[in-house]
């Protein structure tokens, strides 16, 4: 399954706000430095979705706002 993310860095909590268009707006309290912001998103992604956290990758948007998430779901 893939995702667009919107990710806002430094905010003071950590949400994350599903949108109608089935994207997703997460805010991380890590700032965008040395991959810190990545790697709290996708801690935060594992566990909304309930898989391991090896099992998303940043396809596209590694230094962006903007992302393209690949999460590998088990059915």
């Amino acid at each position: 399954m893939q995702k667009k993310v919107k990710v806002k860095p430094n905010s003071k909590q950590q949400k994350i706000l599903e949108q109608p268009d089935d994207s997703l707006i997460v805010y991380l309290k890590s700032p965008p430095v040395d991959g810190k912001a990545n790697e709290e998103l996708i801690k935060l992604l594992a566990e909304k979705f309930g898989v391991a956290k090896s099992d998303i990758t940043i396809k596209s948007g590694l230094s962006s706002r903007q992302k393209l998430i690949e999460i590998d779901t088990v059915i």
